[in-house]
C-alpha cells in the first residue's frame, strides 16, 4: 500500500507541476491562461505559481515523510477542492478553467488515495 500512497502523491506533485512552472517561467501565464504576464492580474497569476510552488513541494514531502501526510493532505485537498467549488460556482466556464477543473477531477482519485491513506486509522503508526 505504502508504493501505491507514493505514487499518488507524485501524480499529485505532477498535477501541479505545470501551474508551479508559471512562477519560473511567467511568459505560460499567456500559453495557459490568456494572461499577459506584465499586467497587474499576469504579477497574480505569477504569484499564483509560487503557491502551486508549494503545493508541489507538499505532494513531494508527502511522497517523502509518512509523518507529515495528515498535514500535507490537508493542504492539497483545500487547493484542488476549493478550485472546483469556484469552478462550480462560476457556472463552470469554458476555456482555461475548465481544463484546469478537468485536471483536478483526474487528481481526485489519488487525491481521495492520499487523504484515506493519512487519516485511517492507525496511519500515524511507524510504516
Amino acid at each position: 500500500m505504502e508504493l501505491i500512497t507514493k505514487l499518488a502523491w507524485a501524480l499529485l506533485a505532477l498535477i501541479h507541476l505545470s501551474p508551479a512552472a508559471v512562477f519560473f517561467l511567467p511568459h505560460l501565464t499567456k500559453k495557459l491562461y490568456g494572461i499577459d504576464a506584465n499586467g497587474d492580474l499576469g504579477v497574480l497569476i505569477t504569484h499564483r505559481g509560487a503557491l502551486f510552488l508549494a503545493i508541489f513541494a507538499a505532494c513531494v514531502a508527502g511522497a517523502l515523510d509518512p509523518a507529515a501526510r495528515r498535514a500535507l493532505s490537508m493542504v492539497v485537498a483545500i487547493s484542488v477542492i476549493s478550485f472546483l467549488w469556484l469552478y462550480l460556482r462560476a457556472g463552470m466556464p469554458s476555456g482555461p478553467l475548465k481544463t484546469i477543473a478537468l485536471v483536478d477531477l483526474v487528481g481526485l482519485a489519488p487525491l481521495l488515495l492520499v487523504v484515506w491513506s493519512a487519516w485511517r486509522f492507525g496511519a500515524t503508526q511507524a510504516v
